[in-house]
């Protein structure tokens, strides 16, 4: 810990994320892959049957595609059977015309001049494809078919030679040799960067020659099934590694790490880090560019599966700058992390930010109770009103005195009483109309004369204050 602070300052430091949301994966056995690690398609086709001609219409591609092994061996063998056949012919011809028997007769004119064996037939071929000539060994002006042979031995090298040698120099100068410098993170991971979740993994070039025009494609390989019920058992998908923004365009000069947004729109929607056990995907992804040196195209590819995505990690600083020049240590290129990230998908996390507050919305106890508390509500305050007004006095609105001289000296016990009274279910104080039977309940005094002046008097109640209410 202490050299990774002295190396790469306070910022990078680990953190340890051991808290009760974390998850640990059970193990899983080593499941087949589609792509390998090294981007090797591990797909086979059999079975083809009468489709194996297509291999001999592109000879050249067959010859190329095949494994040095096999490349040299056919290599060899053709060269050796093309050299045999010709002798062999030169041979044919001597011997027809008898030159065999006047080998070393210097007054007889053979066609081919000191061929008086199968060797030596050999030799003149092998001096005349080569084009050595010792000067031992040459055809004369009275052999027509060893002229023929001649120019159709020409030919027939000029063509071997172009198809041999040039299959081994397509082959020995294939890009897939320079792909083996191009390196990928041994694993993936999914952390925030920036806010958001992120899938990402690193791509480094060991070379110092550049990829021009290099770019990444990102494809995920899962099963699936159709709501019609078809089962795709390798269905591709796209992930988005910046095609839209132009991210995907990478100037590898420095190891980099390409980042894919997990949004609405992305195959990780809903993917969470207890999910992340129970899936089963591939992550291929695929780098192209062009061989600053050559211009050729080459092509370097990888595969993540589920058990090689490190949620909740980061990848390590490989970047330092030195006295004049930047330099990559690539001895921390695989190195992660952990850094806290939330265990919920993003899905997750969209459906809990939309749920309303619930300081921002009202209880059912104020909307659902069919509007009880509320009407109670404006009984008291129609009550209060009333009151209020009576006090104030008016032409035609005023209280009764013993009214009056109840809201003036008792004023908060009535509106308590009210209240007492309203909060049961068997009544409900809807209106200004309800206030003689409220009254009449409230007017429980001990002199059963002053009980019955009050409630005569408080009849006259609802006229005043429905006049005024209707007014207001």
């Amino acid at each position: 810990m202490a050299a990774l602070r002295r190396k790469f300052g306070e910022d990078y430091q680990v953190v340890n994320t051991n808290r009760a949301t974390t998850f640990s994966a059970p193990v899983k056995k080593k499941r087949q892959r589609f792509v390998e690690k090294n981007g090797r398609c591990n797909v086979q086709h059999g079975n083809l049957g009468g489709e194996t001609s297509r291999y001999l219409s592109d000879l050249f591609t067959t010859l190329v595609d095949l494994k040095w092994r096999w490349n040299l061996l056919i290599f060899i063998l053709t060269y050796t059977i093309a050299w045999l056949v010709m002798a062999s012919m030169w041979w044919i011809i001597a011997y027809i015309r008898g030159d065999l028997n006047h080998g070393h007769d210097s007054s007889y004119t053979p066609c081919v001049a000191n061929v008086y064996n199968f060797p030596s037939a050999f030799l003149f071929f092998i001096e005349t494809e080569a084009t050595i000539g010792y000067g031992s060994r040459y055809i004369t002006e009275k052999c027509p078919e060893g002229i023929i042979l001649f120019l159709f031995q020409s030919l027939l090298g000029s063509i071997v030679d172009a198809f041999l040698i040039g299959c081994m120099f397509i082959k020995m100068s294939q890009p897939k040799k320079r792909a083996e410098t191009l390196m990928f993170s041994q694993d993936a991971v999914i952390s925030q960067r920036d806010g958001k979740l992120c899938l990402m993994f690193r791509v480094g070039n060991l070379r110092n020659s550049h990829m021009v025009s290099a770019q990444i494609r990102c494809k995920l390989i899962k099963s699936r099934q159709t709501p019609e019920g078809e089962f795709l058992p390798l269905d591709q998908c796209e992930l988005d590694v910046g095609f839209g923004t132009g991210a995907d365009q990478l100037f590898l000069v420095s190891p980099l790490t390409i980042c894919h947004e997990i949004n609405p729109k992305s195959p990780f929607f809903d993917l969470s880090q207890r999910s992340l056990m129970n899936e089963q995907f591939e992550i291929v992804v695929i780098l192209e560019g062009i061989v600053e040196t050559t211009g050729m195209t080459c092509q370097a590819r990888t595969s993540y599966t589920e058990d090689e995505v490190l949620w909740g990690h980061r990848f390590l600083p490989v970047m330092s700058l030195e006295e004049g020049f930047f330099r990559v240590d690539y001895s921390q290129f695989h190195s992660t992390f952990e850094v806290p990230t939330p265990p919920y998908s993003v899905k997750e996390q969209e459906e809990k930010n939309s749920l309303p507050s619930p300081l921002s919305t009202p209880t059912p106890a104020l909307t659902d109770s069919h509007g009880a508390r509320r009407n109670r509500v404006f009984s008291v305050d129609c009550i209060n009103t009333s009151v209020e007004r009576g006090c104030q006095g008016g032409a035609g609105g005023r209280l009764p005195s013993k009214l009056q001289r109840m809201s003036s000296s008792g004023k908060e016990d009535l509106q308590r009483k009210v209240l007492l009274l309203s909060s049961q279910h068997a009544e409900k104080a809807c209106s200004t109309g309800d206030l003689p039977m409220k009254l009449q309940r409230l007017s429980s005094s001990p002199s059963p004369g002053a009980q019955n002046r009050l409630q005569l008097k408080s009849l006259k109640v609802p006229s005043g204050t429905g006049r005024r209410d209707t007014a207001r």
